[in-house]
């Protein structure tokens, strides 16, 4: 293609060469990136092994960077390969001496910022509180570092789904994803505002949210909290929306997040009483409930493809809500919405079976033809009383299309085209079923009024496409609705890929059998007179519908034997048998989570119900706050009731916290390995006791990291308990 290109005028050489650039990148668009960074990576170590300043940087030489100092030969604005300072390279490797004689020298560079496109924007201090080095955070702030200016905007600090961090831009989301306590008090101190928001909308909350370690996120969430004024002329923290409306609560629920989504909501519950194992809780339904609010935490979870999400749907309030909307008004409507639904198609159905015909009157134009009734024209369709009730059913079932349009496409513009057609949940492929209907319907009735021949087509496709709808009722029912999910995904999974075998196997068999047939005569062997009637014949044969069309009472053709032989081989031995297996295994991959998107379809149901049903028909649930001096809030009441076993289990824990956690960690000492993760851990708890309380700010804090390590152990070893952040809360997830 180069050499072509060479070849050509220089206008067009320029325009095609643009076009191949562009081809090209688009081709080789990941591995472009992928091979940027191996390069990127690799000429910043040789350039720091090249320079005497960026190396002496790295490896804390004090003595050498004085000399080059005091011979001048170096200059301290000197950038690496992703242009990077020495003082970028000092805090990298924790090289706290040559910071502060850098800092010392050259103050100026306490801001400099990466240049290259991959770490575009990060400064030393960026650095420093990932690294948590607490000794150069302090250094750096006391040269002045800017803390809420500079923000890593680079190509690897962006959230994709291959990115291994993301930690926002600012430099106390950094600090807040690190996990240091420390760090974040102090940048706090100094000025940092707690409210910034990175180029995607998200505060330091939405980042933590999105952090694999859930515990230690946790943790950093209560204390960003705790910062958090009440001012009347600012939102709270916690309330602040990123870019696509999403606050912390709600991306906690749509990313899945269930550790984060039970521990902010221990923060929102009020417990009423408790009388022994019975407890009465008050959850608040802010962001939850879908009555009031057009992105609400329901509707986004039904509309998120992330199989995570669905977990939240289990988890309370969310269960008992969609338990309560759904048993109290959701499934009555459904029962009657599937109910006149059966009506409207089996008046629609009447109408066409009783449509306006009236004998031929013509002759025939080919021996083959054998129609014998025509269809009346307009005049003539509606004479008699029996024409006058098929104009009311035919009315209806107009009216009915005309409605389902209506309420169609205002969830259409709202979900959005790809969300709504494509999500099994949404109920995607039944969307693109009644909208067709409809349009069915709609066309049948102009071809009617104009007297245009054909009506039949669109009116036998509304007829199939109606009744095949409903199978959509079917999600109201526990019995039926996952049934109908493992349709769907036989039906628009493996039978589609299917499809695409059967045409070419179809395709090339037809073509023969037509060549082979071709200078046959046609009333002796007849499925293959012409090539669309060859094809459908080839169809038929492909599903065993009929058999080999051998009129042995004629002489065959010899290629006809080898080329059945090998059609029947290929077709019923081999294809059928394989979308059997191929329906056998997603039939097993699917039974594992029907249930689960059945619960989902329920959700997306009853979402779906409330938003088109008047308010009179569909009350709010729950508890309104304002009468109770709750506030402008409204609130589910649950009870839990608490077994004598877990009450005494937990009151333990709480005397006797210290001699668990003592015992845990012997157990850790001895099941795990010395040199391993956790050998490592119990190692560095012999500086002192743990809570001890003679203990030192720092021995303190490495004792409770500690101990969320122990926590992270615990749960990771039990897989299916999952300790929150309240002592005195336990979440199985």
């Amino acid at each position: 293609m180069g050499m072509l290109l060479l070849l050509l005028p220089s206008g067009e050489r320029g325009f095609l060469g643009r076009l191949w650039t562009a081809l090209l990148r688009w081709l080789q668009g990941d591995k472009s990136w992928a091979r940027k960074l191996d390069e990127s990576s690799l000429l910043q170590q040789k350039r720091i092994w090249e320079s005497p300043l960026l190396l002496a940087a790295r490896e804390n030489d004090v003595s050498t960077i004085q000399k080059l100092l005091a011979s001048h030969s170096c200059d301290l604005h000197e950038r690496g390969a992703v242009g990077e300072t020495a003082l970028h390279v000092a805090a990298l490797h924790n090289s706290l001496e040559v910071a502060q004689l850098l800092l010392e020298t050259a103050p100026e560079l306490v801001d400099e910022t990466m240049t290259s496109e991959l770490y575009k924007g990060e400064t030393a201090l960026h650095i420093a509180v990932v690294n948590k080095n607490v000794s150069l955070v302090k250094v750096l702030l006391e040269k002045g570092a800017d803390i809420n200016g500079p923000r890593a905007t680079g190509y690897v600090f962006r959230p994709r789904s291959d990115n291994l961090i993301y930690f926002g831009e600012h430099i106390l989301s950094f600090a807040a994803c690190a996990g240091s306590e420390d760090i974040v008090k102090l940048l706090i101190e100094h000025g940092a505002n707690i409210r910034v928001q990175d180029s995607f909308g998200n505060t330091v909350l939405h980042i933590l949210v999105l952090q694999p370690n859930k515990a230690s996120a946790c943790q950093m969430y209560n204390l960003f909290l705790c910062y958090n004024k009440q001012d009347k002329e600012l939102m709270d923290l916690d309330s602040i929306p990123n870019n696509e409306g999403l606050t912390p609560f709600k991306l906690a629920g749509v990313e899945g997040n269930t550790v984060m989504f039970q521990h902010l909501m221990q923060r929102r519950k009020h417990i009423q009483w408790t009388f022994g194992p019975v407890t009465s809780t008050l959850y608040d339904l802010t962001e939850i409930d879908s009555w009031a609010d057009d992105q609400s935490l329901l509707e986004l979870i039904v509309t998120t493809k992330k199989r995570e999400a669905r977990r939240i749907l289990d988890l309370t309030p969310v269960n008992e809500l969609v338990s309560l909307k759904w048993n109290k008004y959701g499934r009555p409507y459904f029962c009657v919405l599937a109910f006149f639904y059966v009506l409207y198609m089996i008046c629609f159905t009447m109408c066409c079976v009783y449509r306006p015909l009236k004998l031929r009157t013509g002759n025939k134009t080919y021996e083959r033809d054998n129609t014998i009734y025509v269809q009346k024209l307009l005049q003539e369709s509606y004479l008699t009383p029996e024409d006058d009730l098929r104009l009311v059913g035919e009315l209806i079932t107009v009216i009915g299309a005309i409605v389902i349009l209506i309420l169609e496409i205002p969830d259409i513009v709202r979900v959005g085209i790809a969300k709504y057609f494509g999500q099994t949940i949404l109920g995607g492929p039944f969307h693109v079923i009644i909208i067709t209907y409809a349009c069915m319907i709609l066309l049948t009735m102009v071809m009617r009024l104009t007297s245009t021949q054909g009506e039949v087509v669109p009116m036998s496709f509304a007829l199939v496409l109606g009744w095949c709808n409903v199978m959509y009722f079917a999600r109201g029912f526990q019995m039926l609705g996952p049934f109908t999910i493992m349709i769907q995904k036989m039906i628009f999974g493996d039978l589609l890929r299917f499809c695409w075998l059967m045409a070419v196997v179809i395709l090339g068999f037809a073509s023969a059998f037509y060549v082979i047939f071709q200078t046959e005569d046609p009333d002796e062997l007849g499925h293959f007179y012409n090539y669309p009637m060859a094809l459908f014949s080839t169809f038929e044969l492909f599903l065993t519908i009929i058999d080999g069309p051998a009129n042995y009472e004629v002489d065959l053709p010899f290629m006809y034997g080898i080329t059945y032989s090998a059609f029947a081989v290929i077709a019923t031995l081999l294809m059928l048998n394989l979308l059997i297996a191929m329906m056998g295994d997603t039939h097993w991959r699917v039974a594992h989570e029907r249930d689960e998107l059945w619960r989902a379809q329920v959700v997306a149901t009853t979402v779906m119900l409330e938003r088109k049903l008047p308010r009179c028909l569909w009350p709010r649930s729950g508890i309104c706050g304002k009468e109770y001096g709750l506030g402008d809030r409204w609130y589910l009441r649950v009870e839990h009731r608490y077994e004598i076993r877990q009450q005494k289990n937990r009151l333990s824990a709480k005397k006797y916290d210290l001699h668990r956690r003592d015992a845990f960690e012997k157990y850790l000492k001895a099941k795990m390995t010395p040199g391993g993760e956790y050998g490592r851990e119990a190692h560095s708890t012999k500086q002192g006791p743990f809570g001890s309380a003679s203990s030192t700010p720092d021995s303190s804090r490495r004792s409770t990291n500690f101990g969320w390590d122990v926590l992270r152990c615990n749960a990771r070893l039990q897989g299916y308990t999952n300790h929150a952040m309240e002592e005195e809360e336990v979440y199985h997830v």
